[in-house]
């Protein structure tokens, strides 16, 4: 099913009543549909079916190693340098974790469930990159605890933290 959305000029005089605004709230020309994902998504989406198809072939905690690195190796430099600092502070801190990739990205795992991944800036376009933490991550801190963090340069206070946090989430 494809929507698109047309926006009433007067509810609000700042929309152009010629314009179409998906359901993010960007334009859109007269003409584009808007199906329900953008192309950064559908790519994630791709990835991750691959990504299946190669565990079942190999098994949930095959070590993938090899094809992380290859990943990271195709990122941007800022992007590239933030993941391989954190693919190696993962190694260091939590060496029981095996590498794969999940939705396209550089994720570390515990008996195949993904517990911490690394999103870069340009794969979904955004200022930062993110270090992520999954709910098998042992974060807990009372009723409320971050699980996402921006990344835009790591410090060695940073890269500190960071390993103090994969001690934790590992357990």
């Amino acid at each position: 099913m494809v929507t698109t959305f047309d926006v009433n000029s007067n509810s609000n005089s700042n929309f152009d009543s010629n314009s179409n605004f998906n359901e993010r709230g960007t334009t859109m020309a007269n003409t584009e549909k808007y199906d329900g994902f953008t192309t950064a998504e559908r790519t994630a989406m791709k990835d991750r079916a691959k990504e299946l198809k190669s565990t079942a072939r190999r098994g949930a905690k095959a070590d993938t190693e090899s094809e992380v690195l290859a990943k990271i190796a195709e990122m941007s430099d800022a992007d590239r340098a933030l993941a391989e600092r954190l693919h190696a502070i993962v190694k260091e801190s939590a060496p029981t974790l095996t590498s794969k990739l999940w939705y396209g990205m550089p994720a570390y795992a515990r008996d195949g469930k993904v517990l911490c991944f690394f999103q870069s800036a340009a794969k979904f376009k955004t200022r930062y990159a993110v270090l992520g933490f999954s709910d098998e991550a042992q974060l807990d801190d009372g009723t409320m605890w971050p699980t996402y963090y921006a990344l835009t340069t790591l410090s060695a206070d940073d890269e500190a933290r960071i390993a103090a946090l994969l001690k934790q989430a590992v357990g």
